[in-house]
């Protein structure tokens, strides 16, 4: 049984971590946001993934136990919230938006966090006006509950590409296509394509990350053609797959 390591207080702080590198699964008594100004952060709990590239922020609330996992040459701003300072009421992990301000003052607050100067103060103050501002992004990858629905995943992780019908992955495991879709309706909330969207996108981040071509990720992950994946990446993270904020 992996034990949970547990750390009152939430830090803040600049780390950096080698591809695949990891944070071992612990918790806070803290609220945390995890900021990947560099690479793509992965934050995993027993609810399912969350990932994050660099347009993106992790919110993780206090209490939950979680574990960091690096995608690329990785550079993790983490802040420390206590419980009374939660600028979106969320009580569940969450990815958000992140502007170029907001950015910048991520970067910023993290780089002397010990710094108890009022200008640092009043920095702070503002990027938690910012976040407040910030809105929720669909980049929750869910784990399924239902033992058909795990034995579904497994096979869409192993393979994001494969473009078998649910009628088709049904006879696989044993379940035809109206049940697997009323168990995701019921267990996800989620159509068959939008959860297979999620798991694809899902991992395109991961390969983008490790500097895979941007065609040779839509291959990878199962569209028809670059220009397909471009759109979709376009249209749920707001930039196309090769657009990196400037350092």
């Amino acid at each position: 049984m992996q034990k949970i390591r547990h750390t009152p207080v939430a830090p803040t702080r600049t780390q950096r971590l080698a591809p695949g590198g990891e944070i071992d699964a612990h918790r806070h008594d803290d609220h945390q946001i995890a900021y990947a100004s560099r690479g793509t952060i992965a934050v995993t709990t027993d609810a399912g993934s969350w990932i994050a590239p660099a347009t993106r922020a992790l919110w993780i609330p206090a209490g939950t136990v979680h574990q960091h996992q690096a995608h690329g040459e990785l550079d993790l701003h983490l802040v420390g919230l206590p419980t009374t300072d939660n600028p979106l009421g969320l009580d569940k992990p969450a990815v958000l938006a992140v502007s170029p301000l907001l950015r910048e003052l991520i970067v910023a607050y993290t780089r002397d966090p010990d710094d108890d100067t009022p200008p640092h103060r009043r920095l702070r103050a503002v990027m938690l006006d910012q976040l407040a501002l910030s809105p929720e992004r669909p980049l929750h990858l869910p784990a399924p509950t239902d033992p058909l629905l795990r034995e579904l995943h497994d096979i869409l992780r192993a393979d994001p590409a494969d473009n078998r019908s649910l009628d088709d992955l049904g006879r696989q495991i044993g379940a035809s296509a109206r049940t697997l879709s009323r168990r995701l309706r019921d267990d996800l909330g989620l159509t068959y394509p939008q959860w297979r969207t999620q798991i694809r996108l899902h991992h395109a981040l991961i390969l983008l990350a490790d500097d895979t071509p941007v065609t040779a990720v839509a291959h990878h992950c199962g569209w028809s053609s670059a220009s397909t994946f471009i759109n979709v990446f376009r249209r749920t993270f707001g930039h196309t797959p090769g657009t990196r904020p400037t350092t």
